[in-house]
């Protein structure tokens, strides 16, 4: 479904992504890992159109991302949702307003229509009754479920996660991997995850990719990353290795 093609990107004398190539497959769960600072995010934004690399491409369905017109563009990226690191709740709305934003901007749905989805999309991510909260009053977790809700009130077909379960304890974590894998089943979409957590990575991908020093050094099964005899690789996923636990980890 998407191809990334020899993506090179550079700020000024540092040069983030040095060619890189990945193909993401249909309606699976791929998720890119690396050390911190190593472009995951970057990579992420070209994916959706929000930077232009300097060279290579993104091909979304065979069409270059950036030798779209701005409109579109824009229509492209009503494909995909985003699931920002922090949410990016818009702190001066309550939960309905923030899950509902999205569909008063893009759709005519009538008022009945969107609450419908508002609450269908808060039993989904199994907070049901918050919709009058302020994203001050729920937990890391809880803010983290809301804006898994707005990134896919529209149905995407491409839903990209930013370190989703960065900042939460281990248990919280757990309850994110789940509701990845059950948006997953139930939109059929394609999900694209960046990560450095080994754990959320082992028990959710189809797919790995390994980004390192600019470029993917390794793509494959969580089993055949883990079994990759690179050294960068054992280097990173060695915390996981170590655990006497590890083969409990699916």
């Amino acid at each position: 479904m998407l191809q990334i093609q020899n993506l090179k990107k550079s700020f000024g004398d540092q040069q983030v992504l040095k060619g890189v190539n990945l193909d993401i497959p249909l309606g699976e769960t791929t998720v890119i890992i690396g050390g911190s600072g190593t472009g995951k995010s970057v990579l992420l934004k070209h994916i959706i159109g929000l930077l232009k690399p300097d060279e290579g491409q993104v091909l979304l369905e065979g069409k270059d991302l950036n030798k779209l017109s701005p409109d579109e563009l824009k229509r492209q990226r009503m494909r995909f949702g985003m699931l920002f690191q922090d949410a990016a709740l818009f702190d001066s709305m309550n939960v309905y307003d923030n899950i509902a934003f999205p569909l008063r901007e893009h759709t005519n749905y009538t008022k009945e229509r969107i609450e419908y989805i508002v609450k269908r999309k808060l039993d989904q991510i199994r907070l049901p009754g918050i919709e009058y909260k302020y994203p001050s009053e729920l937990s890391g977790g809880m803010r983290k479920r809301v804006g898994l809700a707005r990134a896919t009130s529209l149905q995407p077909e491409i839903v990209l996660y930013d370190e989703p379960t960065t900042g939460l304890d281990p248990i919280t974590a757990l309850a994110i991997d789940e509701l990845i894998v059950r948006t997953q089943t139930a939109l059929k979409a394609t999900s694209i995850i960046i990560s450095h957590d080994i754990h959320s990575t082992l028990r959710i991908a189809n797919h790995v990719a390994m980004l390192h020093d600019g470029k993917i050094v390794a793509v494959g099964s969580p089993k055949e990353i883990v079994n990759n005899p690179n050294p960068v690789i054992q280097e990173f996923l060695r915390p996981v290795l170590d655990q006497d636990n590890f083969g409990k980890i699916s």
